[in-house]
């Protein structure tokens, strides 16, 4: 008995305050323009989530993203873009500057979320539920992979651009 009771406070001090997700469904978050967005509509859908930033050296990657994006999105793929200003204060813009630069330099037409923390403690729950199952993104242009059914497939690093054969590949097994 006694066994159990300190096996019980050791697991309510060391979990946190955040709520782990089962899903990426589960997820609650909002659109670059302030709107409720419940990541539950993408449920049959591939999702590649990319937190992105207007003034890295990775920045051109929003144009190979957008050409992903058109060429899958009738297949049932979605790319998420993440601004955030959490890797060298690289996206410091409001969310109307963000979006103008996005449509007017890259001609995006992908959906883009709120500004987001993506590290640290103060991380969205998103990107906590990234942590724990691929580690926190190490830089902008951070890519994940999700399948379907709403689970992590894969991540990827900065330097993987949107068009590697490694990351189409993982793409299309994931549409099939």
């Amino acid at each position: 008995m006694r066994i159990l009771s300190c096996i019980a406070a050791f697991f309510a001090t060391t979990t946190s305050a955040t709520t782990v997700f089962a899903s990426f469904y589960e997820q609650q978050i909002q659109t670059i323009d302030g709107k409720p967005l419940d990541l539950s509509q993408y449920k049959g859908k591939v999702v590649l989530v990319v937190n992105v930033a207007s003034k890295c050296g990775f920045t051109k990657q929003y144009a190979a993203l957008e050409a992903l994006y058109l060429e899958y999105k009738d297949k049932g793929l979605v790319i998420l873009g993440v601004p955030s200003n959490d890797f060298g204060g690289q996206e410091p813009g409001t969310p109307a500057e963000i979006v103008e630069f996005c449509t007017g330099k890259y001609g995006i037409t992908f959906p883009m979320t709120e500004k987001l923390k993506v590290k640290g403690a103060e991380a969205h729950p998103l990107y906590q539920w990234f942590a724990q199952a691929k580690g926190a993104p190490k830089w902008n242009f951070y890519k994940y992979l999700i399948n379907k059914d709403g689970e992590i497939v894969d991540s990827w690093a900065s330097t993987t651009k949107p068009d590697d054969e490694k990351l189409l590949a993982a793409i299309k097994v994931a549409l099939q």
